[in-house]
């Protein structure tokens, strides 16, 4: 700066207005310093502004997968309300490795992020509860500690109409498939299976469902099966798409043979016709971001929503 003040005939003091835009210079020193500043190839130290603003203007999010449009779609939502925010994204893909959770966790305690929002954790929530004193963390989940903001649909209660309709339907012989047994979501989800279908099989629950392959592989596993289930509550449309059309390849009929709900109404539900809950991802992602700028602890739940096609 002191090297453009001479070369400008300025004094620092004014280069530093020039470079920050504040006003009230005069516009031939105003263009000296950008001359001058031109020439010496200035580039302005964006760590020694981030230090005297005391924020980066960037927000860390944990994702297990990329890949996989669910996670997209949030992701995505988050990026529309953090470009019209100024802020920037620094993604981290986990896999639900506890490891990778904390290496990003720790960019918060590193003060490199302003805030972390956890698309979905396999971290425990003491863990993820020490980091907030270092900002503000938001959780794509239903609330699990009152101290940390949450955005989250329910699952038990959507779960619970997609059983709602197909008994509606005269359907009673329900499957049903998650990801993770033990996660957070799944276990809303059984827990409103079991209340509605007590005395269903172990054999109906079919896991690890999260890609088109998957269900592909559940469509096999159920052809096989001597009492199959006919009708399935699927853990997202990719799942439901390759289990429709795995069951069409092998003979079967949907919905005369089996009934299918998908879950998050991606266009792949449109275009097979596979009736689906919608789940307002994009949305949630919008208020993960809103929230994590904010200096307010909350918990908001999105609503979801039945689409009927003709996969019932």
């Amino acid at each position: 700066m002191h090297d453009i003040a001479r070369m400008a005939g300025v004094s620092a003091a004014t280069v530093s207005r020039v470079l920050n835009n504040h006003p009230y210079v005069k516009e031939e020193k105003r263009r000296a310093v950008l001359q001058a500043a031109e020439q010496l190839r200035y580039v302005k130290n964006i760590n020694a502004v981030h230090l005297s603003l005391g924020k980066t203007k960037i927000i860390g999010v944990i994702l297990p997968f990329f890949s996989h449009p669910y996670f997209g779609v949030i992701l995505g939502g988050i990026a529309s309300a953090a470009e019209k925010g100024g802020y920037k994204l620094m993604i981290t893909q986990s896999n639900y490795q506890v490891s990778q959770e904390i290496e990003a966790l720790d960019m918060l305690k590193r003060k490199q992020v302003d805030g972390v929002i956890i698309a979905s954790r396999e971290c425990p929530i003491d863990i993820v509860k020490d980091y907030s004193e270092y900002g503000k963390i938001i959780l794509c989940e239903a609330p699990a500690d009152s101290s940390l903001s949450s955005v989250f649909v329910d699952q038990y209660k959507a779960f619970q109409a997609a059983l709602a309709f197909l008994k509606q339907k005269s359907r009673t012989r329900v499957g049903y498939t998650l990801l993770r047994p033990e996660g957070k979501s799944s276990l809303a989800r059984k827990k409103a299976y079991q209340e509605q279908f007590s005395e269903a099989k172990s054999d109906w629950l079919f896991n690890n469902a999260l890609t088109v392959e998957d269900g592909t592989r559940i469509a096999r596993e159920w052809a096989e099966m001597r009492d199959r289930p006919d009708a399935m509550v699927i853990t997202n449309d990719f799942v439901a798409a390759g289990f429709l059309l795995e069951c069409r390849k092998l003979g079967f009929s949907v919905p005369e043979d089996v009934s299918i709900i998908g879950f998050d109404n991606h266009p792949i539900a449109s275009a097979l016709d596979i009736t689906s809950v919608e789940l307002p991802l994009h949305l949630l992602g919008e208020t993960a971001f809103e929230q994590v700028i904010s200096l307010d602890v909350s918990h908001l739940e999105v609503p979801f929503r039945l689409v009927d096609r003709n996969s019932v």
